[in-house]
């Protein structure tokens, strides 16, 4: 059976703003080493999968700059989304593109722009996964077994039910959760069967388009629509006509909520979603005063604190957990605690009309 991909690039990457912006949003910076997170995210996936079968989906604005990032990457293999509708229509819109080029494949559903330290490991088990998913319906999704108690994810419950391939216990889940507060999530990490919700999956095409056909009617008849359309017209005229049409909706909640065989690896390969600038002190050293630094900087008496210049001196004296981030034209000074709520100042630029900065 073959293995294909699906990346997700079309994220704005918002709670790493001011570096992540509209135009070069996260996935098209190099955050750790000196790549790109998408281009890392290629490379890791072409250990085991052929470049002509990876697919990404995206939004128009970023096309281009796939196109000139992954430049070995099939102009057909890139699917633009005309708005965004969330994880469901995205995984939708993708499974009929590639059901007919590889209509008795396995399909992988990865984000574009996370960090995967030990890639021999995160192979093994995606192969395992693969594996999985040829097993009756099965729907395999990845869990990360948790350090910390975090409340910015949403977890994975197992239960006891499991079976073993490749060495890997594969359990049951019993049920998604959403964030919680920091006393659940210490629950959860003293529970034992917890696992952080890493947003990748995999799945037989065939079985995902079945459940989509059950449990998200409407979206199928959209799909099956676009299906019959793209044999006689151009595929991104029909997807712009179509696609908006489709539900706003996860494809947790659209479905991996709601099915029956789920089940769960759990992982430990050095993952971070780098959701926000607090996740450079876990994907970097950290001097003496547990600071990360980048560039530029001076600092005396300073704790905790994350400082990235873009050329100008930042000096800092006398300061504890604070983000301090300057690019060309805009400079962000906010207490780490603070890192998550990043999206309001986004917001608050919209009210503001100020677009430019965005």
């Amino acid at each position: 059976m073959t293995t294909t991909c699906l990346i997700m690039a079309g994220g704005k990457g918002e709670r790493f703003w001011p570096r992540s912006r509209v135009n070069l949003p996260k996935q098209f910076l190099n955050i750790s080493g000196n790549k790109s997170m998408i281009q890392q995210t290629i490379d890791r996936l072409q250990i085991f999968i052929p470049i002509e079968q990876i697919f990404i989906i995206t939004n128009e604005l970023y096309a281009e700059l796939i196109k000139a990032q992954i430049p070995n990457l099939p102009a057909d293999n890139i699917i633009i989304e005309p708005i965004g509708r969330n994880t469901a229509p995205c995984v939708g819109l993708a499974s009929i593109i590639i059901e007919e080029k590889y209509p008795d494949s396995s399909m992988i559903v990865i984000p574009s722009d996370h960090i995967i330290k030990n890639e021999t490991e995160f192979v093994n088990i995606l192969q395992t996964a693969v594996l999985a998913s040829k097993e009756g319906e099965n729907l395999i999704t990845l869990g990360i077994t948790p350090t910390y108690p975090e409340t910015g994810y949403g977890y994975i419950e197992s239960t006891d039910e499991t079976f073993e391939l490749n060495g890997l216990n594969v359990h049951k889940v019993n049920k998604f959760v959403e964030k919680p507060n920091e006393e659940k999530a210490n629950d959860y990490l003293k529970a034992g069967n917890y696992y952080w919700n890493s947003g990748i999956f995999v799945w037989r095409v065939a079985v995902v388009r079945d459940y989509i056909r059950k449990l998200m009617p409407e979206m199928h008849d959209l799909l099956e629509t676009m299906k019959m359309a793209f044999k006689e017209n151009d595929r991104n005229t029909v997807i712009k006509a179509e696609f908006p049409k489709m539900p706003d909706q996860s494809i947790d909640y659209g479905i991996m909520e709601k099915a029956s065989d789920i089940h769960v690896i759990p992982c430990i390969f050095g993952w971070d979603d780098v959701g926000s600038w607090t996740a450079l002190e876990r994907i970097n050293d950290v001097d003496d005063n547990g600071n990360v630094t980048n560039g530029n900087t001076l600092n005396i008496d300073t704790k905790r604190c994350i400082i990235e210049s873009n050329g100008k001196l930042i000096a800092t004296l006398g300061v504890e957990d604070l983000i301090i981030v300057e690019t060309e034209d805009v400079t962000l000074i906010c207490k780490k605690d603070k890192a998550q709520e990043i999206k309001s100042l986004i917001k608050e630029l919209k009210i503001q009309k100020l677009e430019r900065y965005l």
